[in-house]
């Protein structure tokens, strides 16, 4: 069975800590996504994770003021299996992209930062192979569904016709822990825009 057949995409957000990021951007994706009408189970995990902790309460505060419905969180470590079960993987740098690799090499298929991720579908047209994959269908009660893993097959192939951002850290998401308030805020506007960025995206494509 594959998100294809009619089953949740499923996607897994990786930081450190696993109480600041990843929990933020897995809360915004989760309504941004539920708002969009598609069927998503979005979790998330720490490479180093604060096993048990909850949102830093600056982050939980965030993700309500985002539109979160929910900041109930438990952070919890990142394993093979968890990204094994994966069909989406982002990051909030690219440190935790190749911790995420290390443990599972089959993964750099599917696993991204969360901004390198907004950065290629925002950057798709006419021209550009993921257009391509998307025919248009008469609307019916119980349309296709996005052939995901394809799709996210398709994005992989667009990374090495995108150059890297300038400064390359532009692919990540800065670490808040223990910072200022305006760190946090910053942090909190990069993740939105790519959530925002990545439902787009997939509403386009058919999701």
């Amino acid at each position: 069975m594959t998100p294809a057949e009619g089953l949740p995409v499923r996607i897994l957000v990786v930081c450190t800590g696993n109480i600041c990021r990843s929990p933020l951007a897995e809360q915004l994706l989760r309504q941004s996504l539920a708002a969009a009408g598609i069927k998503a189970v979005v979790t998330s995990a720490g490479t180093h994770a604060m096993t048990g902790s909850a949102m830093t309460p600056e982050a939980a505060a965030l993700s309500v003021e985002y539109g979160a419905a929910s900041t109930e969180h438990v952070a919890r470590q990142l394993t093979e299996q968890l990204i094994a079960d994966a069909d989406l993987v982002l990051t909030a740098t690219r440190d935790h992209r190749r911790d995420v690799v290390t443990l599972l090499p089959k993964a750099t298929r599917y696993t991204f930062t969360l901004n390198q991720f907004a950065r290629l579908v925002s950057q798709a047209d006419a021209s550009n192979p993921l257009v391509e994959t998307v025919i248009p269908v008469p609307q019916t009660d119980s349309p296709p569904s996005l052939d995901f893993p394809a799709y996210i097959a398709s994005v992989a192939a667009t990374r090495g016709l995108h150059p890297s951002p300038t400064p390359p850290t532009l692919d990540d998401v800065d670490d808040p822990y223990r910072q200022s308030a305006a760190v946090y805020a910053r942090a909190a506007v990069a993740i939105n825009g790519s959530v925002t960025a990545i439902t787009a995206a997939l509403v386009a494509a058919g999701a």
